[in-house]
């Protein structure tokens, strides 16, 4: 039998990939979208609107454009359990059409706004300037309300890495999503809320010292995540983390997870961190920033040792200077067998063995 040519290895490849993904195409007028939104059928991603939101300006001349009928670019969105539908590109154009079809006050504080949206200055329909949707004649009110957009929707036939791909390509452009930001609005449910808990704790903003953009962009949370997939989940990992933290996330939320337990041992770990580094950051000399890798290997360390019933003692002075652990948390260790190792080497430095 004659190999395959890497042209038809190309269309085998090509056909298996797009086998993961399905999706629906949907047309639906401006007021039937504002209605799903209000009635929760539509998602919003709070984690998107903490990070950008359009002025005044923009969402006027977003709302002449679909008064004109220029072609507006479709709306991406995503199925979940209970199929409704997360929004993954768009959502400034959603929000947008809420703010102008709320009725009063009220409705607007309802999504997140003062007050419904008063048209600023436009460039064509100059009529309009100043107008709310309210105060429009009855004829324009139904005519807005009638515009279509086309919506396309990923549904939950498409398997959970490609929603993160998706929702990761479309929005890097605009808003800059962190990964675990992404992944907080693919894997939705009771282990995420988790982990972004635990990403709140006092102690873990005390001893992990970040650079200003990453300290409200989901690392947090991320580190909770590494220690729970590195702690209960590592024999899978294979260098790849991204990859890696999303499958353990995704068979976290649809396994068997013991909360109780687990954030027992988490609240013992990072108590015990916390100790080691006097309630101070977790720094290296000469250092601003906290050293992620080898943070995230005493964390998960401290973590074994509770899990053992074996006591995490205090280390010896200068223990983070420790050339074994530096060795093994540097560039190129990104290797299960590096890992393990300074794992392991955490291990003997936080038991009293160093």
């Amino acid at each position: 039998m004659s190999a395959l040519s890497p042209l038809e290895e190309l269309e085998g490849q090509l056909r298996g990939e797009r086998l993961k993904v399905d999706v629906a195409v949907h047309n639906f007028s401006v007021r039937e979208l504002v209605r799903m939104i209000y009635d929760e059928e539509l998602n919003a991603a709070p984690h998107y609107q903490r990070k950008f939101r359009w002025e005044e300006e923009d969402e006027s001349l977003f709302i002449e454009s679909v008064f004109l009928g220029l072609p507006v670019p479709p709306l991406f969105v995503a199925t979940n359990v209970g199929f409704q539908w997360e929004v993954v590109d768009g959502l400034q154009r959603l929000s947008t059409l809420a703010h102008f079809l709320a009725r009063d006050e009220d409705e607007a504080r309802s999504i997140g706004r003062d007050a419904p949206l008063r048209l600023t200055p436009l460039q064509k329909l100059t009529e309009l300037d100043g107008y709310t949707y309210s105060g429009l004649p009855k004829n324009l009110q139904v005519y807005f309300g009638r515009q279509p957009l086309q919506v396309i929707s990923l549904t939950d036939k498409s398997d959970q890495q490609v929603r993160f791909d998706v929702f990761e390509r479309l929005n890097r452009g605009g808003i800059q999503l962190s990964s675990q930001e992404v992944r907080a609005c693919v894997y939705r449910g009771d282990f995420n809320d988790f982990i972004e808990e635990l990403g709140k704790d006092s102690r873990l903003s005390s001893v992990l010292k970040l650079q200003r953009a990453h300290q409200h962009d989901g690392t947090q949370a991320e580190q909770v995540l590494k220690f729970f997939a590195y702690k209960n989940f590592r024999d899978n990992f294979d260098g790849k983390v991204e990859i890696f933290l999303n499958r353990y996330m995704s068979a976290a939320e649809s396994g068997q997870f013991d909360y109780p337990t687990e954030r027992e041992i988490f609240n013992k770990a990072i108590q015990a961190l916390y100790d080691a580094c006097n309630g101070g950051p977790f720094l290296r000399k000469g250092t601003k920033v906290t050293p992620i890798v080898q943070f995230e290997a005493c964390l998960v360390a401290a973590g074994e040792l509770i899990s053992e019933g074996a006591d995490v003692e205090l280390p010896p002075p200068g223990w983070l200077e420790d050339q074994e652990l530096r060795a093994s948390s540097t560039g190129g260790t990104n290797t299960r067998a590096m890992l393990r190792r300074r794992i392991t080497r955490a291990k003997e430095l936080l038991s009293g063995r160093a």
